[in-house]
């Protein structure tokens, strides 16, 4: 499947704006705040149904307008093209359509048009806590694996209503276990399947992870992704029921599935601590390229892949490689920001790879 044509109205820097892509490599050069960027989220959107930068979705409407419309026009295999859209107005309900036809829970839409985005905002991943992390592994599985998805809405669910009624035993001077016990079968159920879709997802994604770090490193450094759980130890109500007492003290579920993370390491150390820039930024081209492998190796389609500013800081040897690894046959679409338009025309001279060049400023774009 590949992104044909892309439609903006009011998105926030366009006013509006159209575009054709090449079904193999798409390129938009211009300078920082172009508006480059806000193209790839549109599309990030049309896969995700929501921006991968800005969590507020009124936010992303172009000043003293009244609404934003994202429209894509994707085909596959020679089929008709079907029509994805996203439209939202102030104050209202985000609305999101499949060849018109509107989604009742936009769950339903996720893992229709796979993706894989490649940004300078990945270093959270390292930089951050648990919770972005925690948020990765989410997205890739939630991508494919609707039974994940829903364990997860439910887990989330009773979490808040366990954490509220905490809060309302402390605020009441009171204390019912067995009205709390309600809400921890509740998690137990839900946490058993997330723990075990998690864990065989990283038992399956950290080779793939290393492989491609030897290729953008050069196989300079060992590294390793490490899953962290209580569960590892013991059931969740089982850690439950042991935490109940703090949990009562602290006024939330201190122990659970949402207290997971991932141990990034090089050459056995904390990559946060012990990685330089230039390795911290190879871990997370790496960690994008494998989940672009193992999305397209679950749902045998090749995701599409949204390459955003990384060549910065990348010798023009390892940008090369770069081109050379998504132009073969075992990636799809891809699309690629620059500010160096010399470096992009370089790259595609000599190769003889299908691909459009796209000049971006001041929110208007057109093909080079």
């Amino acid at each position: 499947m590949y992104l044909q044509r892309l439609s903006l109205n009011n998105f926030k820097n366009y006013a509006e704006a159209e575009m054709q892509f090449s079904d193999k490599i798409n390129c938009f050069i211009g300078n920082n705040g172009a508006g480059k960027t806000n193209i790839l989220d549109a599309i990030y959107y049309l896969s995700f149904c929501k921006s991968y930068f800005n969590a507020v979705d009124q936010q992303n409407i172009r000043h003293d307008e009244a609404f934003f419309s994202i429209h894509g026009y994707y085909r596959s295999n020679g089929n008709e093209a079907d029509q994805v859209s996203c439209i939202q107005r102030r104050n209202q309900k985000k609305q999101f359509r499949l060849n018109k036809k509107e989604y009742e829970r936009l769950a339903d839409h996720i893992g229709k048009i796979p993706l894989v985005m490649i940004s300078p905002y990945d270093r959270d991943l390292i930089n951050e806590g648990s919770e972005v992390r925690r948020k990765f592994i989410d997205g890739v599985i939630a991508q494919f694996d609707p039974v994940y998805l829903n364990e997860l809405i439910s887990y989330n669910k009773a979490l808040l209503q366990r954490n509220t009624l905490l809060r309302q035993f402390a605020e009441r001077h009171q204390f019912d276990r067995e009205l709390l016990r309600m809400y921890d079968q509740q998690l137990e159920q839900a946490a058993a399947v997330i723990y075990g879709r998690r864990a065989a997802f990283l038992d399956n994604f950290v080779p793939l992870f290393t492989h491609y770090y030897a290729f953008v490193s050069g196989g300079k450094e060992e590294v390793d992704i490490v899953y962290e759980s209580g569960l590892h130890q013991a059931r969740l109500g089982q850690l439950l029921e042991a935490a109940v007492e703090r949990d009562r003290l602290a006024r939330f579920t201190t122990v659970g599935i949402h207290k997971d993370d991932l141990d990034l390491r090089i050459a056995g150390f904390p990559l946060k601590k012990f990685g330089s820039q230039g390795q911290q930024k190879s871990f997370v081209i790496a960690i994008k390229l494998a989940q672009f492998d193992y999305t397209r190796n679950i749902m045998q389609a090749k995701p599409v892949l949204l390459f955003d500013d990384i060549f910065d800081k990348l010798d023009d040897n390892r940008v090369e490689q770069l081109i050379r690894l998504v132009s073969n046959n075992s990636f799809g679409q891809v699309f690629i920001t620059d500010t160096q338009r010399q470096r992009i025309e370089r790259l595609f001279r000599s190769a003889d790879i299908d691909h459009r060049i796209f000049e971006v400023e001041a929110g208007r774009v057109a093909e080079a």
